[in-house]
């Protein structure tokens, strides 16, 4: 006997129109993207560690070459004292063969030198310790002799250098500034 009652759809039936909200817990959608939140945090922090490891070398680096930088001035000192003897002479070679192995390992090691004679003077970079009459390889605000070198390293300043800037010297009353007036004091005024 064929069943009289209209098709209701019961409570296990789901209509297409109905799809859940969220993925159950535990389900594999939710470990995937739990998955793809953790290898992504994962790699910030490895990358982030990697960039702090190579900051903390840079500073160790650069707190080495600054105990380096005393040393490296003694020698130029002693090279240029020995400039004076003939170029064969065996101790001049030596000096300048050590200077060229300084040179060659302040280069790979990422220093360079931030003065020199006859550039603009950058106060960022340099100290004024003194003032020099302008001339033809010193120009007016132009490094005209450096005291200390300074150096740069990987863009950052190692140590500042020490420099005399070339100024003109003021020409007679033209540039004079002028005198204060000397007012009465208002004791004397009557």
């Amino acid at each position: 006997m064929p069943d009289d009652r209209p098709d209701v759809p019961s409570e296990n039936d789901a209509t297409p129109t109905e799809t859940p909200a969220a993925a159950p817990p535990g389900s594999t959608e939710d470990w995937a993207s739990r998955f793809k939140y953790l290898l992504a945090d994962f790699e910030n922090y490895r990358r982030r560690a990697e960039r702090e490891r190579e900051s903390i070398s840079r500073q160790s680096r650069g707190a080495m070459l600054r105990e380096l930088l005393p040393i490296l001035e003694a020698f130029r000192s002693a090279r240029e004292a020995l400039d004076r003897l003939p170029a064969s002479d065996p101790l001049r070679r030596g000096f300048d063969l050590l200077d060229r192995e300084w040179t060659t390992f302040l280069k790979h090691e990422g220093v360079e030198p931030v003065a020199r004679v006859g550039a603009p003077f950058r106060a960022d970079e340099s100290e004024a310790v003194g003032e020099a009459p302008a001339r033809h390889d010193a120009p007016e605000g132009a490094v005209a002799e450096i005291v200390q070198q300074g150096y740069r390293f990987f863009g950052g300043l190692l140590r500042p250098a020490k420099v005399v800037v070339a100024r003109t010297a003021p020409s007679g009353d033209a540039e004079r500034a002028p005198e204060p007036a000397v007012e009465a004091s208002s004791e004397e005024k009557p």
